[in-house]
């Protein structure tokens, strides 16, 4: 299962987002036997790396954070 398929949520995986769903739209039967397969696994690919790098992202955050706090509560 993946996450809504709204482009202004997932811009780096924007265009395989639009592929996707022109794939459902050109085949409306085939979606169900795995016509659109290979893409949904470019697609599920791409929001694992997106998730990944906005967990590092938020990590470094957070690091940063605790250290501001730590600095505070030094004085």
């Amino acid at each position: 299962m993946h996450p809504p398929l709204t482009i202004h949520r997932h811009p780096m995986c924007a265009e395989i987002i639009e592929m996707f769903q022109k794939c459902h739209i050109d085949h409306p039967v085939g979606k169900f036997f795995n016509q659109c397969t290979d893409l949904k696994i470019k697609l599920d690919k791409c929001f694992r790396e997106e998730k990944a790098r906005k967990r590092k992202a938020n990590f470094e955050e957070s690091k940063k954070l605790r250290e501001r706090l730590r600095e505070q509560r030094m004085e």
